[in-house]
């Protein structure tokens, strides 16, 4: 038999009404995440990229609520102080590990995500107790050799002036989240793609057979019934389990736009890449 701990009971009730409805939210995420994601073999570095703003207000409101109950001695920020960010290079290591996100198991990670996050109120979705949003801008240079790498600006304590110049920033930058009930948002079919490579182009033009030439010789797509489906480079093109075919991402239209204006290379060269087996390095010819 388990006995409680005097006051236990008290304490629980306590966090209970310390406890925000965005708070709730992010916890309840963490729980039903860490259900979705144990013993399955993923690549944990893309969970990581996607929950980033999640895990950052986990961190906060854990110290938050260790503060509130037993004091600040019990902080814990100067042992988590800023998370380190390595995206400014990928490596061919991390090209191939992006292929991870076509798995089954992380493209249903990436569902339940994005279905949580939609099933959220505004008011909760945006409030920085469930997911932190940051705009990083690298300093220039320190003033002062002893100033912090980083540096956190409170809202409230900045002047007019300087609110005026953050939310110009904010509007140039952001990365604007449409909240919508729906699958593949913003994924393209190849009738799309055409249209949208061709819109693009100046005084150039391909067709749907040529675009199958392309996403052959490139490699960003397996062939069709091929023994693992998901095998496609996930920066262009992504399967779509469901419909048993494939989607096309807006990162493949700008990449294609660049290619066929710039390459030099002419539809019949193209084909004829294509029947003799040649392949092309999508690395080579990006802008």
């Amino acid at each position: 038999m388990v006995r409680e701990k005097p006051g236990s009971f008290q304490l629980a009730s306590r966090s209970m009404e310390i406890i925000g409805n965005a708070v709730e939210s992010n916890l309840n995420f963490f729980i039903k995440l860490r259900n979705k994601i144990e013993h399955r073999h993923i690549e944990k570095r893309e969970v990581d990229t996607l929950v980033f703003g999640e895990c950052q207000s986990f961190l906060f409101n854990y110290e938050t609520t260790l503060i509130e109950f037993f004091g600040s001695t019990y902080s814990i920020n100067e042992a988590l102080v800023y998370s380190l960010q390595f995206s400014h290079i990928r490596t061919k290591q991390q090209d191939k590990a992006n292929r991870s996100a076509l798995s089954k198991d992380l493209s249903e990670i990436v569902s339940f995500v994005e279905r949580y996050r939609n099933s959220l109120d505004e008011a909760t979705y945006n409030s920085q107790e469930y997911s932190i949003k940051l705009i990083q801008i690298p300093k220039i240079s320190n003033t002062n050799r002893a100033d912090a790498a980083v540096e956190f600006v409170r809202w409230d304590a900045l002047s007019d002036e300087d609110k005026a110049a953050y939310e110009q920033l904010n509007v140039i930058i952001k990365d604007k989240t449409v909240k919508v009930q729906a699958a593949n948002v913003g994924r393209l079919k190849p009738s799309e793609v055409v249209k949208k490579v061709n819109e693009g182009l100046v005084g150039k033009s391909i067709t749907q057979n040529l675009h199958t030439t392309l996403y052959k010789i490139f490699s960003i797509r397996p062939k069709n019934g091929a023994d693992d489906p998901f095998d496609t480079q996930a920066e262009f093109c992504l399967y779509d389990e469901t419909h048993g075919d494939y989607v096309y991402q807006d990162a493949w239209v700008s990449f294609l736009t660049h290619f066929i204006q710039s390459s030099g290379l002419e539809p019949k060269e193209l084909r004829q890449k294509e029947r003799d087996g040649e392949k092309l390095d999508v690395d080579q010819y990006r802008m």
